[in-house]
């Protein structure tokens, strides 16, 4: 009796598409731009290995977890931890400053990704470690995984409320992103979404905390270790992906959910990253904040023509003109998370200083009393035409002068936002500012060379060794 072929699903469709897609359907823009990506993912990473944060999460991996220690940490040349704390580790260094780039629909794509692939090149056996090419093709498909789901929900395309998104899509993107990597079969890979989507999620009440940057860190090790289980047979619902009425699968992540097949790669394939450029952050703060600096620089410089100098004496009102978000409305900040936070800090610290940066948010900057006394002079308004979504939302700063004069800055797209990319310079010096932190020169330089020359390296582990 012949029986007619399954039906696909969109499931099906996500893991035939991570299972046949290959590096020649890798276009060179795609290669350029999510190799920035990466360069500028690790120098974040190495930054972060600075922090407070970071350092409480190494210790608990230290102290709680024995295991076979293969994986190198960001900035901490002495220190291995298996592949998943590895993954970890190093993903809450990468957002430990809120400096990782930034999509839209609005995720953290990156730092969901990276650390696990960094992570499990080291995990397999020198006879199967996967080249350059294969890497950034996974790394490619952690992001395609991303994109695609974020499409699936109008709600994903404004500031999130409910879950932060890579806690979400940023696991289903580590879960997709491994088991390319470690050649997983179509089954498998829909077993690794399945069981994915059951360790994702984190609300965003936890947002400006220390407990923001565990959200990628689980995301990168929690996608690892969904591939990893069902490389060793475990199973989950084939269905998760699709819209079944009375049963939520990935949905129940998203209040409108819309999802519809990944087409398989036949010649040719056009990843999201072609349609969609990357922002990449000037200074460790929430996206939003750009904005607001470049909007409050920009009417600074007015301020200086007009007056000589920057006088704050001769303000009576700051006007602050943002999205109604709340998490990112917070007049006065009292930690480092709060401040990264704070459309208010980050406006008066540009006006005052002139600049934002990585010292803007220590605790001496964050109480300092002209800042403070700057603070007080706000007030926030919600225009109806500016909306929380990161492509097409603006950032307006008036200052209202106690001589009657009005002087006003506006940003509607700053520089590094993906309608005005980071040159390779600007991004070249962020890397090696953040990275010579924890690194040499040498080391540094290297890590340049190699990320530029990753699809021709033979050896994809190398990448992580030399962090």
């Amino acid at each position: 009796v012949a029986r007619s072929a399954p039906e696909e699903t969109v499931t099906s469709s996500f893991a035939s598409f991570i299972y046949a897609v290959r590096p020649e359907h890798l276009s060179e823009i795609v290669c350029h731009r999510s190799k920035r990506m990466i360069l500028d993912s690790i120098g974040v990473g190495l930054v972060g290995s600075t922090t407070h944060v970071f350092d409480i999460a190494l210790k608990y991996c230290l102290e709680l977890y024995s295991s076979v220690a293969v994986s190198n940490v960001y900035g901490k040349p002495g220190v291995k931890l298996s592949p998943t704390l590895a993954a970890f580790t190093n993903g809450v260094a990468t957002h430990s400053m809120d400096f990782d780039d930034t999509w839209h629909p609005a995720t953290h794509p990156s730092g969901a990704v990276l650390p696990a692939l960094l992570a499990a090149s080291q995990m397999l056996p020198p006879n199967s470690k996967p080249n350059g090419l294969d890497f950034l093709l996974a790394f490619n498909v952690g992001l395609e995984v991303q994109g695609r789901l974020m499409h699936f929900s109008t709600e994903a395309h404004n500031i999130p409320k409910r879950f932060h998104p890579p806690s979400v899509v940023g696991t289903m993107g580590s879960a997709a992103a491994t088991a390319k990597l470690l050649s997983l079969s179509m089954a498998q890979c829909t077993h690794a979404l399945g069981i994915a989507a059951s360790l994702a999620g984190a609300p965003m009440a936890n947002a400006a905390t220390q407990a923001k940057p565990l959200h990628i860190g689980n995301a990168t090790r929690l996608g690892l270790e969904a591939a990893l289980l069902a490389a060793r047979g475990m199973e989950a619902n084939p269905f998760i992906l699709d819209d079944i009425s009375g049963c939520s699968g990935f949905s129940a992540f998203y209040s409108i959910y819309q999802p519809k097949p990944l087409s398989t790669p036949n010649e040719r394939h056009e990843f999201l990253l072609e349609k969609q450029d990357i922002a990449f952050k000037r200074f460790p703060a929430h996206l939003g904040m750009h904005w607001v600096v470049d909007a409050a620089l920009s009417v600074r410089n007015l301020f200086i023509n007009y007056a000589g100098s920057f006088s704050p004496s001769l303000i009576r009102t700051i006007v602050l003109k943002i999205p109604v978000s709340k998490y990112i409305n917070r007049p006065f900040p009292n930690s480092e998370h709060q401040a990264r936070h704070s459309f208010q800090f980050n406006a008066c610290t540009a006006l005052l200083d002139g600049e934002v940066g990585l010292s803007s948010f220590t605790e001496s900057s964050i109480h300092r009393q002209e800042l403070r006394e700057l603070l007080h002079k706000v007030v926030v308004e919600h225009p109806e035409d500016n909306v929380a979504n990161f492509d097409k939302m603006y950032g307006e700063v008036a200052l209202l002068l106690k001589s009657g004069d009005v002087l006003t800055g506006k940003c509607d797209t700053f520089y590094g936002h993906w309608r005005k990319p980071l040159s390779r310079e600007s991004l070249l010096k962020k890397f090696r500012s953040n990275a010579s932190h924890v690194l040499p020169e040498e080391k540094v330089e290297t890590i340049i060379t190699m990320v530029d020359n990753l699809e021709n390296l033979s050896d994809s582990s190398q990448l992580a060794c030399s962090l």
